[in-house]
């Protein structure tokens, strides 16, 4: 029998419950919540132990608690708990199906305003060229072909890639973030992937249409901003966890805020420590850039929104179907 305890790793708060569970049922997160008639303990097993068909007002598992109340009990993901890998696995399938949708979405947003910018960009930086007295440069790909075709693969590997992250990434957030639904949770991830992947780099670092650029320098400018990615997951992330540590004394609210601030300085921190990169030409169109840039940030706002909001509903189906085969199956 396990020992009494709320706050020791493992343990259940005999105060609240009322029966434990079996060993097995604990590393499935059910505690309480397998009806008597389970699959893997009968009411009176050789764990010594009937269960409840209805969910305990709070348990703690791995140290972390987990009220009930009147909401649906919400089951975390357990590293080495039987049936979590087929789970990941269809999570990640519906996270890399959601992706592909959301870049189709993404790009007929391209076609629609981002093309006619990339063309005037073209145009402008052919205008150069013959000015310069340079020939022009040969196409071994036509223009037909890299707008529709090319950009749809480019598309579509692309959502597929951040599709499966993202469903991984929820995988691993469910249940241990806060109480929150799959749709909910989906659209937080996604929120928070845009302003860490997408808006903070892009401010330091913003899309440039053909034309602009030093051609010398492309490693420079590549190098850091893959850099300010990876320092801008990283300041997401340790805010995150920052106002997890304070949300017991300063409630949900506040941690919240003392959160977001967290991630705003160490985001001005990080774009002040990189250097400065400025390579568009003096007399390139000021309305073409300004519209280029608007078309990127809108294409990735658009991949993001869909996939947050096609992945919630998708693992929400999934996770709904798990926890009735949970309490029923």
């Amino acid at each position: 029998m396990m020992a009494a305890g709320a706050h020791g790793r493992g343990n259940i708060d005999l105060a609240r419950l009322r029966v434990i569970d079996c060993p097995f049922t604990l590393l499935r997160g059910e505690a309480g919540g397998i009806p008597a008639r389970s699959r893997h303990c009968a009411p009176h097993g050789p764990c010594g132990s009937q269960t409840s068909p209805t969910a305990p007002s709070s348990i703690s598992v791995t140290g972390r608690a987990f009220p009930t109340g009147a909401q649906p009990y919400v089951y975390p993901f357990l590293p080495f708990a039987p049936g979590h890998g087929l789970m990941a696995g269809r999570l990640l399938l519906r996270g890399m199906l959601a992706g592909i949708v959301a870049a189709c979405l993404a790009f007929l947003f391209a076609r629609v305003f981002g093309e006619p910018q990339v063309n005037l960009a073209i145009g402008y930086e052919a205008a150069m060229d013959a000015a310069a007295g340079e020939p022009p440069e040969v196409e071994l790909v036509s223009r037909a072909v890299q707008a529709t075709a090319g950009l749809l693969t480019a598309a579509v590997m692309y959502g597929a890639a951040y599709g499966g992250v993202f469903a991984l990434v929820f995988a691993a957030a469910y249940g241990r973030i806060g109480r929150f639904s799959p749709r909910m949770l989906a659209m937080l991830l996604a929120a928070g992937g845009f302003v860490a992947v997408v808006l903070v780099p892009d401010l330091k670092y913003p899309a440039n249409p053909p034309g602009v650029g030093n051609h010398e320098t492309i490693g420079l400018r590549t190098m850091a901003y893959f850099e300010m990615v990876v320092f801008s997951i990283c300041a997401l992330i340790m805010a995150v966890l920052a106002g997890r540590q304070l949300a017991a004394r300063l409630g949900n609210w506040n941690a919240s805020l003392c959160g977001g601030v967290a991630f705003v300085v160490l985001a001005g921190l990080l774009q002040w420590a990189l250097p400065t990169v400025n390579e568009v030409p003096d007399n390139f169109p000021a309305q073409v850039l300004w519209h280029f840039r608007e078309a990127a940030l809108g294409m990735q706002l658009v991949l993001w929104g869909s996939m947050g909001f096609g992945f919630g509903l998708l693992a929400e189906r999934v996770l709904g179907r798990s926890t009735a085969l949970r309490h029923y199956g």
